[in-house]
């Protein structure tokens, strides 16, 4: 397990350079909601025009959804669809797996599943992932019975432990662990105390603070910070 910490003057540009790397590449995605990613998206979509690359070939999967329909502000495939498919307009789009979310958590999740598994599983190239101030990643929350499954790939939840409260659709530790690499792009003081909870020295898994059970797990893991989201790491914060 590598844990890498980047502190950089622009996490979202520098998310946009590894999304388009991996795309030229052909591979598969996982996409993440929140206003940071949706930064992302829009670098991405400037960086794929400018250079025109070729994104055709890849495959972009969602880490998670709100259980409303895709028209709904509060869909993450609907943020994705204006800040990058749309966007994108007249250049070739991506193979795009949407969770749909309006079939509510049990049956969403059931019909993700079906997804995967009819893609052969992938292996994700690239996940990208958000950390919340509580510390929870996808819509997996603190000390909700979502933590300990290893079975499953996908979950329905059907409380939300932050804003907005409706019911979700979630990636479980299975499915995230499995990717080449993850990459967590937070900014902003408010996710500073999450960060260092979870990938500080001496961090260790614990059920209160979700994304800190991911490391163990996984193969590689990048952590995208500005300045303030780094506030309470050591100066020398880098590789662990």
């Amino acid at each position: 397990m590598s844990v890498e910490i980047e502190i950089v003057d622009d996490p979202a540009r520098a998310c946009a350079a590894m999304l388009a790397g991996v795309a030229a590449g052909g591979g598969h995605i996982v996409l993440t909601g929140g206003s940071t990613p949706r930064t992302a998206y829009g670098e991405f979509v400037e960086v794929v025009r400018t250079v025109e690359i070729d994104v055709s070939r890849s495959s972009l999967w969602f880490s998670d959804e709100r259980c409303v329909p895709p028209v709904d502000e509060r869909s993450n495939y609907g943020m994705v669809r204006d800040s990058l498919l749309d966007a994108l307009g007249d250049v070739g789009l991506p193979t795009v797996h949407r969770m749909k979310g309006e079939l509510g958590p049990a049956e969403g999740a059931d019909d993700y599943e079906r997804q995967l598994r009819d893609a052969g599983t992938p292996r994700f190239d690239l996940v990208l992932l958000g950390i919340g101030p509580d510390g929870h990643l996808a819509s997996m929350f603190p000390d909700q019975e979502s933590l300990s499954e290893r079975s499953r790939l996908v979950l329905g939840v059907e409380q939300a432990g932050l804003e907005p409260y409706v019911s979700r659709i979630t990636l479980t530790f299975p499915a995230l662990a499995n990717a080449r690499q993850i990459v967590f792009l937070a900014t902003g003081e408010s996710k500073a105390d999450a960060v260092a909870k979870a990938f500080g020295p001496g961090a260790k898994p614990d059920p209160h603070v979700p994304s800190s059970l991911l490391p163990p797990l996984a193969k590689e893991i990048t952590v995208l910070l500005d300045r303030a989201a780094a506030g309470r790491l050591p100066s020398a914060a880098g590789r662990a």
